[in-house]
């Protein structure tokens, strides 16, 4: 299965973005990626701090053609994240419940995800923000980034490729056609 990929160069926040695309169109699943955004969100309303060379990106995707629960994609989502992550960081990476990703205690990755409908659809929004070259400081709250941890560049273009590869491979997997 391939997803249709939108590439912006600045946008709000992914997650909103991929609800216009829903509401304007017929695609049942998706790809928002974006260079930058200037109002990323993160869990419980708070603000995700969204510095340039950094992944901001959303899938979306039918719910009534998947047969898991909202648990299990929870889990789901977390651990393809998690294993594009171990590609290039080969030492322990852990969840913090809902959904963040962390190593060595440090936030990597926080993944958001939204239930929206629309008209007679309901669809998953699955935002993931991830520190690639720039950690934020937020205090009381640890953060860190694939260059600090790895010492290495990593190609921004094709972490985002892997990722598109994994949600593919696992929406082929678990998503209904007509």
């Amino acid at each position: 299965m391939k997803l249709k990929q939108f590439n912006f160069k600045k946008v709000k926040s992914t997650n909103q973005t991929a609800i216009r695309i829903i509401r304007k169109t017929k695609n049942e699943f998706g790809l928002i990626v974006s260079q930058s955004q200037s109002s990323g969100k993160g869990q419980y309303g708070r603000k995700w701090i969204s510095y340039k060379g950094n992944i901001f990106l959303s899938f979306f995707y039918k719910l009534k053609k998947i047969n898991l629960s909202m648990n299990s994609l929870t889990k789901k989502n977390c651990f393809l994240v998690k294993d594009v992550i171990s590609k290039y960081y080969k030492k322990k990476i852990t969840f913090k419940a809902p959904n963040d990703l962390l190593i060595n205690k440090k936030k990597i990755c926080g993944i958001l995800q939204e239930r929206i409908k629309n008209s007679t659809n309901e669809y998953l929004i699955v935002g993931i923000g991830l520190n690639l070259i720039k950690s934020p400081n937020i205090i009381g709250y640890p953060t860190t980034n694939l260059f600090e941890i790895t010492n290495k560049k990593i190609n921004k273009k094709l972490f985002e490729k892997q990722l598109k590869i994994a949600f593919e491979k696992f929406l082929s997997k678990y998503y209904k056609t007509d």
